[in-house]
C-alpha cells in the first residue's frame, strides 16, 4: 500500500519547493534585473531570446514543483503513480530527464456544476424508474416465496430440495441449511410468514441437530449456517432486543445457536499440527479430521474469517477471532507467486500442495476475504491484509488477465502448472464473484461519484474499477451467449496463438459466438449468484443502470426455464439447448444468495449499504467493525 509523506516530510518538501523557486528568481534578478545587465542583454535579439527562455524555464519550476505538493488524506494513503518522478525530484542526476518530467496524474475530478448536473440526472432518472424496479423487485420476492413454498412443501428440515422428485436432501451434514441460508434474505425483503416459519423450526429443531448430527465441512457449515444465524440475529434486532415488526423468536435464539454450533467447529482449528485447520468436523463428538488426500483448500481455510470475527465481537470472547485469524497471518508468511497463491494447503505442514493458480474452484474466495475482512476491522492492525490484497490484484492483471479473439473479451484465466507452465484460457462462473470484489475494493464501499469527489481513489483504484466493468460485461456474455441466456459452469475462450476450437453456447446471434466455447461436460447451471453479485456491487458504487437491466435478464431466464410449478427451481444439465433438461437439485445459495443480490439490485441503495456491511462469500450481510476484537 503506498505511503503519503507524513505531515513533518511534507512540509519539508514544501519548504524546498520553495527554496527553490526563491533560488531561481534571485538569480535571474541579479543576473536580468540590475539596471546595466537589462539594458546589455536588451540591447540585442540573442539577449532578448534568453530572457524569454529563462522566464519560461522560471514558469515552468514553479508549477512543476507546486505540482509535487499533495494533500494528505485522513483516510486511507493516495498514491500519486509518479515513483519515477520522487526520485528524480530527489537525486541529483538526471536533471535535464527532471526537468522535462510530466507532472503526476491525478484521478479525474468532477466540477460542482458537473456534480450538481449529475446528481439531478440520477435523481430525475431514479423518479422515472422508480414504479418499474419497484414492480421488477416484487417479481424476485414473488420467486423467493415461490422457491421457499416448494422447499416447505416438499423437504422440510432438510438440507436442499429436490423440485422434481418432490422430497428432500442432505449434502450439508443435515442441519437444515436452506432455511438458515434463506433467513435473512427473508427479512430483508420482508417476507414475515416465512421469518416466522424458518425462525420457528430454528428454535425448536436446530439445538439438537447440532447436538447430534455427524460430519461437516467447516467451510460450508461456516459461511452458510454460522453467517446465516450471526446475520439473523443483527437483522432482527441483535443485542437490542427483537424488533417490533419483525416476527420469528427472540434474537438470542441465533446467537445461541451460532455460538453453539461455532464451538464444536473451533475443533477444526485447534486439533490441526499447524495454523491452517482440518477441512471437516464431528459435531456429536467435537473431533475433527482432514480430507482424505490430506489437503485443504486454500479458499476454504482463508474463508471464514468474517465469520468468527463477528461472533467475537459479540460474545466478548476472543478465542474464535483468534483462531480464524491465525490462518491468513500464518498465509502471511508463505511464498506466493506475485501474490497469487496455489489452491491446496496442508494442514500438517502449513505449505502450499501443487502449483495450481486459479481464482474459481478452491483458489476464489481467499482473495475475496482479504479484502472483506480488512474493510470488517477498520481501525485496527491488521493492514498486512490490504497489502496481500494490493499485491494479488497485481498478479492477477500481470499473469491472469487475457483478452478473447476476436472480439477482445475480458477475462481471468489459471496457470494449472504455476507461473511457469502454460496458461489456460478457462473461466469458472465462480470467478465472476470477482469484479464486485474489484469494485469494492477500489471505492471501499463508496460510490464511484463520492470517491472521486474526495480524492480517494488512486490510478491503481480507477485501473481496477475499468478492470471491473470489462471482466463484468464478459460474465453477462456468458449468459447472452448460450440458447436459454443462463451461464455454464465453466467457459472457456479463444485467445491468440491457442484457439480452443469446440461448440459455442447455441445462440447464433451473440456477437461471442466465436470468443467463447463451452464443452458439454460443462454445460450445466447451479442458479450461481457470482454475475448477478457483481451486477450489485457495480450498480451501487457506478449508478450505471445496465447493471440492472443485465440482472433483469438473467431473472428472467431463471423464471423462463428453471421454475417449477409445484414449487421450487431446479438446476439444469445444458443451458445451450431449449428445451433444457433439469438436473432435479435447488441449492441452498439459490435462496441465500441469488434472489437475495437481484432483489437488492432492483433496490434503494440504502439497504444494507456498503460501507456499514460487507457481505460473506455466501451474501449473509454482516457488520464492519470498528474496533479490534
Amino acid at each position: 500500500m503506498s505511503k503519503s509523506l507524513p505531515y513533518s516530510m511534507k512540509d519539508v518538501h514544501y519548504d524546498n519547493a520553495k527554496f527553490r523557486q526563491r533560488s531561481v528568481s534571485q538569480v535571474i534578478s541579479q543576473v536580468l534585473l540590475t539596471s546595466n545587465g537589462k539594458r546589455d542583454y536588451l540591447k540585442c535579439s540573442t539577449g532578448k531570446l534568453l530572457v524569454l527562455l529563462m522566464l519560461g524555464g522560471l514558469a515552468y519550476l514553479v508549477l512543476t514543483n507546486k505540482s509535487a505538493v499533495h494533500p494528505v488524506s485522513d483516510g486511507i494513503a493516495k498514491n500519486d503513480g509518479s515513483k519515477e518522478g520522487e526520485n528524480l525530484m530527489t537525486h541529483g542526476s538526471g536533471k535535464f530527464r527532471r526537468f522535462w518530467r510530466k507532472p503526476p496524474r491525478l484521478p479525474p475530478r468532477l466540477s460542482p456544476d458537473e456534480i450538481i448536473s449529475r446528481n439531478r440526472s440520477i435523481q430525475e432518472s431514479m423518479k422515472r424508474e422508480e414504479p418499474e424496479w419497484v414492480a421488477r423487485q416484487q417479481k424476485v420476492k414473488d420467486a423467493f416465496i415461490h422457491a421457499w413454498s416448494g422447499y416447505k412443501a416438499h423437504a422440510m428440515g432438510y438440507d436442499e430440495l429436490m423440485p422434481l422428485s418432490h422430497r428432500g436432501v442432505n449434502g450439508l451434514g443435515g442441519l437444515g441449511a436452506t432455511i438458515i441460508d434463506a433467513l435473512d434474505t427473508a427479512m430483508i425483503m420482508g417476507a414475515d410468514e416465512v421469518v416466522h416459519e424458518a425462525g420457528s423450526w430454528i428454535e425448536k429443531h436446530l439445538p439438537e441437530r447440532i447436538e447430534g448430527k455427524g460430519q461437516v465441512n467447516l467451510f460450508e457449515t461456516t459461511i452458510r449456517l454460522l453467517g446465516g444465524l450471526l446475520s439473523a440475529y443483527h437483522l432482527s434486532g441483535g443485542s437490542q432486543g427483537r424488533i417490533p415488526e419483525q416476527k420469528g423468536p427472540n434474537p438470542s435464539i441465533y446467537l445461541e445457536n451460532a455460538k453453539n454450533l461455532a464451538d464444536r467447529l473451533l475443533t477444526a482449528f485447534t486439533a490441526s499440527p499447524s495454523d491452517i485447520p482440518y477441512s471437516d468436523v464431528v459435531l456429536r463428538d467435537k473431533s475433527a479430521h482432514p480430507a482424505p488426500d490430506g489437503l485443504s483448500s486454500t479458499a476454504e481455510v482463508a474463508t471464514v474469517q468474517l465469520e468468527f470475527n463477528y461472533l467475537s465481537y459479540l460474545t466478548g470472547d476472543p478465542k474464535y477471532s483468534i483462531e480464524a485469524m491465525k490462518v491468513l497471518q500464518h498465509i502471511k508468511t508463505l511464498p506466493k507467486v506475485e501474490g497469487l497463491v496455489p489452491i491446496y494447503i496442508s494442514p500438517q505442514s502449513g505449505q502450499f500442495s501443487g502449483d495450481n493458480i486459479r481464482l474459481g474452484s478452491r483458489g476464489d474466495s481467499y482473495y475475496e476475504y482479504l479484502i472483506k475482512v480488512w474493510l470488517q476491522q477498520k481501525g485496527t492492525n491488521f493492514s498486512y491484509l490490504y497489502d496481500m490484497y494490493v499485491e494479488a490484484i497485481k498478479g492477477v492483471r500481470h499473469l491472469l488477465v487475457r483478452k478473447s479473439v476476436p472480439n477482445g473479451l475480458v477475462f481471468v484465466g489459471e496457470l494449472p502448472y504455476g507461473k511457469e507452465g502454460g496458461f489456460s484460457p478457462k473461466m469458472d462462473h465462480l470467478v465472476c464473484f470477482l469484479p464486485g470484489t474489484l469494485a469494492l475494493g477500489a471505492t471501499k464501499g463508496l460510490t464511484k461519484e463520492r470517491a472521486m469527489r474526495e480524492n480517494l481513489l488512486t490510478f491503481e483504484d480507477m485501473e481496477n474499477l475499468k478492470l471491473a466493468e470489462d471482466l463484468a460485461k464478459t460474465c453477462v456474455e456468458i449468459y447472452s451467449v448460450t440458447s436459454t441466456g443462463l451461464a455454464p459452469e465453466i467457459a472457456y475462450f479463444n485467445i491468440e496463438g491457442n484457439s480452443e476450437g469446440g461448440p459455442g453456447g447455441g445462440n447464433k446471434s451473440s456477437k461471442y459466438l466465436n470468443d467463447i466455447i463451452i464443452k458439454p461436460a460443462d454445460r450445466h447451471n447451479l442458479l450461481r449468484p457470482e454475475t448477478v453479485e457483481s451486477l450489485f456491487y457495480l450498480y451501487r458504487i457506478t449508478g450505471d443502470s445496465k447493471y440492472r437491466e443485465w440482472g433483469w435478464q438473467i431473472f428472467e431466464a431463471f423464471e423462463k426455464y428453471t421454475k417449477i410449478d409445484s414449487g421450487g427451481y431446479t438446476s439444469l444439465d445444458d443451458v445451450t439447448v431449449i428445451p433444457p433438461q433439469r438436473r432435479d437439485k435447488m441449492e441452498t445459495f439459490f435462496l441465500g444468495e441469488t434472489l437475495k443480490y437481484i432483489y437488492l439490485l432492483f433496490g434503494n441503495s440504502t439497504t444494507i449499504p456498503l460501507d456499514e456491511y460487507v457481505f460473506n462469500t455466501e451474501a449473509h450481510p454482516i457488520p464492519i467493525i470498528s474496533r479490534s476484537v
